[in-house]
């Protein structure tokens, strides 16, 4: 099995081009899949740098209803054409994000850039979920997950609109995707706005494992408190996980604690990584 990272904030090995966005080209069993597209715009200009051939993919997932992980998705399926797109139905709700800038509250929308029909023209056949599934052999989408531990708060900067009414985003469509290996899960996060704790605490409670070969991908946790981010730390060293891969959301600031934690365990989830777990 192997995890190549298409789309990342940041660049390893001088290939390919960073954007602020996430995409991971997973191939496993001999089936190709793609989590995740980025905001769109390097994500077919690094699946050719990187050679991997998204006109192959078996099925698309996507972690969330934000922009930055759904930008891609026209440019893959006009490659692509006809193909599953698993997705949570809360997925298209209009987004927005709020910050300060010069004094001024400014808001600006988040959410997927593109309607529903238009890409179902391009090819995407959207099938939902909101509960954990198994959507492949050995491959599952963790569909909603419960909220139980008390330091990982929402991001207070985002919100989501439904019927009208404007409210903080709870982001019941935040969905992570687990491969079981020989070797122990593989979890890969989108943006973890469930909160990376609530999230692997969700995948041993369904699956009853708790061996992880690794964890990867975005964790938000830049984006929150430092004392999520202490109490974080805390309840990962006490799992058992080989190898931890941050990508995108979880910043410089986190990515760097986590390394002086987890030492050689710790790797950056750039453009161009690849794990790969041999069986």
């Amino acid at each position: 099995m192997k995890i190549t990272i298409l789309c990342e904030n940041l660049v390893g090995k001088l290939v390919g081009a960073g954007e602020h966005g996430f995409s991971a080209f997973i191939e496993t069993g001999g089936e190709k899949f793609l989590f995740d597209t980025g905001s769109g715009h390097s994500v077919v200009a690094n699946s050719l740098v990187l050679n991997k051939d998204l006109r192959n993919i078996k099925k698309i997932f996507l972690s969330h209803g934000h922009f930055d992980h759904s930008g891609g998705l026209p440019e893959v399926l006009k490659l692509r054409g006809q193909v599953d797109v698993h997705i949570h139905p809360h997925v298209f709700l209009d987004r927005i994000a709020v910050h300060k800038e010069n004094g001024e509250e400014k808001k600006r929308f988040v959410g997927i850039p593109y309607k529903k029909a238009y890409l179902e023209s391009l090819g995407a056949n959207f099938i939902l979920n909101s509960g954990f599934i198994e959507v492949e052999k050995g491959i599952f989408l963790t569909g909603e997950v419960p909220r139980k531990t008390l330091f990982e708060k929402p991001d207070p900067r985002l919100f989501s609109e439904i019927n009208g009414k404007t409210a903080p985003d709870i982001f019941l469509d935040d969905q992570s995707l687990v491969l079981d290996t020989e070797k122990g899960l593989v979890l890969v996060l989108g943006c973890a706005h469930s909160g990376m704790i609530n999230i692997i605490d969700h995948v041993i409670r369904k699956t009853g494992k708790e061996n992880f070969k690794a964890i990867l991908g975005g964790t938000h946790l830049d984006f929150l408190t430092p004392e999520q981010l202490e109490e974080s730390i805390k309840a990962l060293k006490k799992m058992t996980i080989d190898k931890i891969g941050v990508s995108h959301c979880t910043g410089m600031r986190a990515a760097f604690r986590l390394q002086q934690e987890f030492n050689d365990r710790f790797f950056h989830g750039c453009v161009g990584s690849v794990l790969e777990v041999q069986k």
